[in-house]
């Protein structure tokens, strides 16, 4: 026993020390933290993800074919690119589709299965889309020279001929004489490819002259807009445009914005523009801010007109100077003027749709816009099977857009 022990007061022996480290516990934090920072530059500096996080489809399929993907469009579009890579090939680092070779069963004869990535979860669902023949296609299919590549992808433009995607892909409906008079009503149900449930409930219960808006975030979007032609619907495309609460409420990847140039802003519109084909026309989505800056407005109809397209306002504000300036460019336009499901409960709907009845019969058209929720759906497909029997003729967009463009 040591003699500082030995003479220390009962209770006070001296404590042991223990050995000091050689380094502080905060230098050790620093180092840990730097190492981290070395593998996140490592990662950016030698991981290449072209898709940047854009949402990815797994697409069941039993067998793809040996020229899928390719336009056969002659020399001018041997170069065929999409949004995200060359068709058909597989650059490094790009996220690349799964293909299911064994699917556990197989779906109704007719049917096509298509995978949703649902936008409120973001859990992907196969969802089979009913058809009465396995080999039902389009009346009009994609024509190539109606298609410009871009370095997006392919996107529509006017023919050598003059000839126009809004005319090419319009489904015009044949009024009886009887009926030519009469009140006519369209309907435009968006964001398609965003509810799994909600676009195959669409896709089996709405009437043809329902058009469909398909939203350019949405998974397996070629599929959804080839299905829905190939049910006689016509289709638009959502372009997400600059709210007034913008960045708080955000439309997505690629939304048009106040702050850009015009030169920036189309090409976002062509980005969206190439993500399917077969629209006759563009739909703003919300864009309260974008649509009241005619600055910012005006170069983007320019360029709907001058790629054949028509232009729908969504009526999400009622500072949108569209109306003026689509009339002004001569581009056939059309604008919502009531929006269904506002109040998404069915006694709602039914309400807006009363709405939209009594505005068809005081101007003679009226244009709904609702989303793709099954009970929208549901009330709407049960709305529409006894239209004409009140005196209303229900029709495709493109023939209130042309109409008032002749008018």
């Amino acid at each position: 026993m040591a003699t500082d022990d030995l003479n220390a007061p009962l209770g006070k022996a001296k404590k042991k020390r223990l050995p000091k480290l050689p380094v502080s516990m905060p230098q050790i934090l620093a180092v840990l933290l730097g190492l981290f920072g070395l593998v996140v530059a490592a990662w950016g500096i030698f991981v290449t993800d072209p898709l940047g996080g854009e949402p990815v489809a797994v697409v069941a399929t039993a067998q793809l074919p040996a020229n899928h993907g390719k336009v056969d469009a002659g020399a001018a579009l041997d170069q065929y690119y999409r949004h995200d890579g060359k068709m058909g090939s597989a650059p490094a680092g790009e996220a690349v589709a799964k293909i299911k070779a064994d699917t556990a069963s197989a779906p109704p004869p007719g049917s096509k299965t298509v995978t949703i990535i649902d936008g409120s979860s973001g859990k992907s669902h196969d969802v089979v889309i009913p058809g009465k023949d396995a080999s039902a296609a389009p009346k009009v299919p994609l024509d190539p020279k109606l298609l410009e590549p871009t370095r997006h992808g392919v996107i529509p433009k006017i023919g050598a001929d003059g000839s126009r995607a809004f005319a090419l892909y319009a489904e015009k409906r044949e009024v009886p004489p009887n009926e030519k008079d009469w009140p006519r009503i369209a309907v435009i149900v968006g964001s398609l490819g965003i509810s799994a449930s909600g676009t195959a409930d669409a896709l089996s219960q709405l009437p043809a002259p329902i058009t469909f808006a398909l939203a350019p975030y949405g998974a397996d979007l070629d599929k959804l807009a080839e299905q829905a032609r190939a049910q006689k619907h016509e289709v638009l495309l959502q372009v997400p445009m600059e709210p007034f609460d913008y960045p708080d409420n955000d439309p997505g990847p690629q939304t048009l914005l106040t702050s850009l140039s015009s030169d920036q802003n189309i090409d976002r519109l062509h980005w969206l523009m190439s993500r399917f084909q077969g629209y006759v026309g563009l739909m703003s989505y919300m864009g309260g801010k974008f649509t009241a800056s005619e600055a910012s407005l005006s170069p983007v109809l320019r360029e709907t007109g001058k790629r054949g397209l028509i232009y729908v306002d969504d009526g999400a504000s009622t500072r949108s100077i569209a109306s003026q300036l689509a009339g002004g460019q001569n581009l056939p336009f059309a604008k919502a003027d009531i929006v269904v499901d506002a109040v998404p409960t069915p006694a709602e709907i039914d309400h807006a749709l009363a709405r939209l009845e009594l505005t068809a019969r005081e101007r003679g058209t009226a244009v709904g816009l609702a989303t793709a929720l099954p009970a929208t759906v549901a009330r709407i497909a049960g709305w529409a099977k006894n239209l004409e029997s009140r005196g209303f003729v229900l029709v495709p967009i493109t023939m209130i857009a042309l109409k008032a463009k002749s008018s």
